[in-house]
């Protein structure tokens, strides 16, 4: 798998697939209008508590959540939140053409996304949806997956974001076949090399695809002595390089935290949270930071279903998501946060190094803003490994983009912080055999990690945002 994914055999270059995606768009269409909460068809706001819900009873409903932590700097909040209890399928099906694996990608669009169709994983469906709630078109290549057919590389349920979701989860998989697959209008087979490569190019590969990309198992490894950062990204996905830490002792750590954690996080009336104002069609923080709850209507060609309408969370600014890394007795490490967020299941996840929008810090004082964001930001260019903006899941979050780098540095920043660990990337490929262990944004590093094996000697990967 290493050696073939590090071939350039592939076919299909960046440019062919910037041109099947457009002439995808010239195919379908997508029309997302605003609409006030109160007029979306289809959904219900219980007038009790608030809450907004779905007739059915089935796909999401927007809440309210009270989070206490009373040994933090901001002790109490309270929120909007997005409880979707159901798991989801997301998964990319595998085929090696000439030895070269290649994967099955679609092109799909969503209403919050901020350019039209995005690369996406074979299958990108909750529950409700592949179970036809919505009484649409059945989910393309779904049998490959809910009973798989072919070698299962890749299975696991991981979270998404905690600070917008309550719990959510989704059935991350990669299912390797030897049986010819058609890929038809809207599908496409494309070296994973290239799918890898197309993670620096802004709002193109979505968010669904980059968490199943970083489940996928690749042990590179590369040859002593070799010096070029590329190499020595690859060297460091070897377990055999070591590290500076165990896993074991990277587990009991985790384990620690999770146990003394002090967060509570109890679900609550919509209606009755604090400094959250209902007005205007949609619902927002009285300081006008952090997000918004909006409603949309959506008419769709080429979709499983024609036309529909829904919440989605709005967030206010772009934010910024980095890992520092730091060659270790030539091994790459990363540098991870146990960060903790209301909508966890286990309370506690590693995240990148910074994971924050920085406007939303700027009221609050020095002890709850995030540690080193000046290191990840202030970073000379030559410094920088990976540079570029991404955006969120489409389906529930509209417009929601994070700027995602990567930074390389000499010395820890933090020695001995209790809340920080560096981590040999062997290890967060193996942490990502298990559920909840890395939060969504440290898997779309990982990912973007990966593509950085091949990268040139020294040559910093960005989609030009610096």
């Amino acid at each position: 798998m290493a050696a073939s994914a590090a071939s350039d055999r592939g076919k299909e270059s960046a440019i062919d697939v910037h041109d099947w995606l457009r002439e995808v768009a010239g195919h379908t269409y997508m029309r997302v209008t605003r609409l006030p909460l109160e007029e979306l068809d289809g959904w219900r706001e219980d007038p009790a508590t608030g809450n907004i819900h779905h007739a059915s009873g089935r796909f999401f409903t927007v809440e309210g959540l009270d989070v206490r932590r009373p040994d933090w700097a901001v002790p109490a909040w309270s929120q909007p939140i997005i409880n979707q209890p159901e798991a989801g399928i997301l998964g990319i099906l595998l085929r090696r053409v000439e030895g070269v694996p290649h994967l099955l990608m679609q092109a799909k669009n969503e209403p919050g996304n901020p350019g039209g169709p995005q690369l996406s994983p074979t299958v990108q469906a909750t529950r409700s949806n592949y179970t036809r709630v919505h009484q649409g078109r059945a989910v393309p290549y779904l049998d490959f997956f809910r009973e798989p057919r072919g070698r299962v590389l890749a299975d696991v349920r991981q979270s998404e974001q905690g600070a917008w979701f309550y719990r959510k989860r989704n059935r991350n998989m990669v299912v390797e076949v030897t049986e010819e697959v058609e890929a038809p209008e809207g599908f496409r087979w494309l070296p994973l090399r290239r799918v890898r490569e197309l993670l620096s190019v802004p709002d193109l590969v979505n968010m669904d695809a980059r968490t199943v990309l970083a489940c996928l198992p690749v042990q590179e490894g590369a040859d002593e002595g070799e010096e070029e950062f590329g190499a020595a990204v690859a060297r460091s996905r070897d377990p055999r390089w070591g590290s500076a830490h165990g896993t074991a002792e990277i587990l009991s750590w985790l384990s620690a935290i999770r146990s003394t954690t002090d967060v509570q996080a109890s679900p609550v009336p919509l209606n009755r949270l604090s400094r959250w104002r209902r007005a205007g069609g949609r619902i927002s923080h009285e300081s006008g930071r952090f997000f918004d709850v909006i409603g949309v209507r959506v008419e769709a060609g080429g979709r499983e279903v024609g036309a529909w309408a829904q919440p989605m969370i709005e967030p206010v600014g772009t934010g910024v998501v980095g890992f520092l890394i730091r060659r270790i007795d030539g091994v790459v490490h990363a540098l991870a946060h146990a960060r903790v967020e209301p909508g966890y299941t286990d309370v506690v996840e590693l995240a990148p190094t910074v994971q924050c929008t920085p406007g939303n810090y700027d009221h609050l004082p020095p002890g709850a803003r995030p540690a080193l964001l000046a290191e990840v930001l202030e970073a000379p260019p030559e410094r920088v490994r990976f540079d570029t903006v991404l955006s969120e899941e489409g389906g529930r979050f509209y417009h929601a983009r994070n700027r995602y780098l990567v930074v390389e540095v000499d010395d820890d920043p933090v020695p001995r912080h209790p809340d920080f660990r560096w981590l040999a990337l062997h290890q967060l490929d193996e942490l990502l055999r298990h559920s909840y262990y890395l939060n969504v944004q440290a898997r779309t590093l990982n990912a973007c990690l990966h593509g950085l094996a091949h990268s040139p000697a020294g040559q910093p990967v960005s989609g030009g945002v610096r």
